[in-house]
């Protein structure tokens, strides 16, 4: 059967069109605009790769390491430590791996790079950090270590999910130990410190936290793909976009948005294999599907609003979700 429309409603349908057309190109020139801007941006900024100085290092230049990062040698250790730490076998196995994963540095500069070239941008008053590569005997809970003053980035977190040192570490643990995560990480590290919201109480406080963090990468981070600023693989977050509907329309008829359990962080926020719906499809799901709904939900709000970034990320998680005018795609 078709569908036929009044001259009435076909002129309205075209207006609309052309209206959203205007708007799309509108938001493309601003966009382009920005990122021209941001790129004229002058950085004075060194990766100090410190890993690589301490594997060529021997007795003799510990002293002036030690002078030039004195916030890397505990006091609690003797000098002595250090030094067999630089012939340690295990040691000598590390600087090799991430030699060989990092022998070009340079698309992992240029990322980090672009990433405070933005990040200028949007804080004008942030002072650039010295930023320090390191190794952590692969504590993959601290990859990146954000101060006011320095960065600290354990590269030997980030050698490949095939790598032998992760081989018993869970497969979504290992998806994300890889260097194109690194600015990633780095985002959300700033993220976290930017981010003013004392109230994380209920399960939508919670998504909406982690919304925040997500969006805040999507203008500090553009060119990077959405399944990497989520750390989903591509299947991943393709099946988070399928059933985006169904995800809301649970939370929604379970009555969570403001629930207190904190057991719904373990279901749907914190990492973890798949997010727990007590279903048959649980397996099939990617964890963390709290934190997804919670970025669209912020996503909204922005689109929405003329909100600047800095006062959104300090705005109370109710008022985001009120005014985000929320539609899940179906």
């Amino acid at each position: 059967m078709k569908v036929k429309f009044t001259p009435f409603q076909l002129s309205h349908i075209l207006k609309t069109i052309v209206f959203l057309m205007i708007i799309c190109v509108f938001s493309c020139q601003n966009s382009s605009k920005i990122e021209r801007e941001i790129s004229e941006i002058n950085l004075d900024l060194t990766i100090e790769r410190f890993d690589q100085m301490f594997a060529s290092s021997g007795s003799s230049e510990l002293p002036a390491l030690k002078r030039d990062y004195p916030f890397l040698f505990s006091k609690r250790y003797a000098d002595s430590v250090w030094i067999n730490r630089m012939s340690d076998p295990i040691q000598q196995l590390q600087n090799k791996a991430v030699d060989s994963v990092f022998q070009n540095f340079s698309r992992t500069e240029s990322e980090i790079f672009d990433f405070y070239q933005h990040l200028k941008y949007y804080y004008k008053g942030l002072k650039t950090p010295r930023l320090i590569t390191v190794l952590s005997d692969v504590d993959y809970r601290n990859k990146v270590v954000v101060t006011d003053s320095i960065v600290l980035i354990a590269l030997d977190t980030y050698l490949g999910v095939d790598h032998e040192f992760y081989a018993s570490f869970y497969d979504y643990i290992k998806q994300n130990l890889n260097k194109d995560q690194i600015v990633s990480d780095l985002a959300t590290a700033y993220a976290e410190r930017l981010i003013y919201q004392p109230k994380r109480s209920t399960f939508l406080e919670e998504m909406i936290y982690f919304g925040k963090q997500l969006y805040f990468k999507d203008l500090l981070i553009p060119f990077k793909e959405d399944y990497e600023k989520i750390g989903y693989l591509p299947e991943q977050y393709e099946w988070a976009q399928d059933n985006e509907f169904y995800i809301w329309q649970y939370f929604v008829e379970n009555e969570l948005l403001y629930e207190t359990d904190r057991k719904l962080l373990t279901r749907f926020i914190i990492p973890a294999p798949f997010s727990r719906f007590n279903l048959e499809l649980d397996s099939e799901s990617p964890g963390r599907l709290g934190q997804y709904i919670g970025w669209k939900i912020v996503k909204s709000y922005m689109e929405n609003n003329t909100t600047p970034l800095v006062k959104m990320l300090q705005m109370e998680a109710t008022d985001i979700f009120k005014n985000a005018k929320f539609k899940p795609k179906k």
